[in-house]
């Protein structure tokens, strides 16, 4: 019964690379070494890429972000749920009880949307925030996506 069925899209491997090759390509015209991770809309990763130089670490934050973004869908930053602020403390508290490995306040994460429906999520890490946001923002936009959830 269609009542309980429902037809979804999925970000295509060759539109992750797609995304991995913008995001590294800006960092190399840039010479900032990150580490780019793109996960479907289940929070699965399907790529995962760290620079020559790229530390070790955000390996992992770059793969929370984009877990993040997938779910929340939306840009990872310090707001909640309902896109509240939050101070410190919930910050941390909130990555503490959905999972630190599934919420982070850190800029660089951002959904990949197609036609309102979120296929997967970006992070990038080993940048200022400004630049994880940018390079992050750009690789979405490469394959004709967006990471507005209102915006077909």
């Amino acid at each position: 019964d269609r009542m309980y069925v429902t037809n979804s899209k999925r970000l295509t491997s060759a539109g992750a690379r797609k995304m991995m090759t913008t995001a590294i390509g800006i960092a190399e015209e840039a010479r900032i070494a990150i580490t780019v991770a793109i996960a479907d809309a289940g929070g699965h990763l399907i790529l995962l890429e760290r620079m020559d130089g790229g530390r070790f670490h955000t390996v992992h934050s770059s793969t929370t972000k984009a877990v993040c973004a997938a779910s929340n869908k939306r840009p990872t930053t310090a707001k909640g749920a309902q896109a509240q602020d939050l101070d410190t403390a919930h910050a941390i508290g909130l990555a503490l009880a959905a999972g630190p490995e599934r919420w982070t306040a850190m800029e660089g994460g951002y959904p990949i949307i197609v036609d309102g429906e979120c296929v997967g999520g970006i992070g990038v890490s080993g940048g200022d925030w400004t630049f994880d946001d940018n390079v992050a923002c750009k690789a979405v936009e490469a394959i004709g996506a967006t990471w507005r959830i209102d915006t077909k």
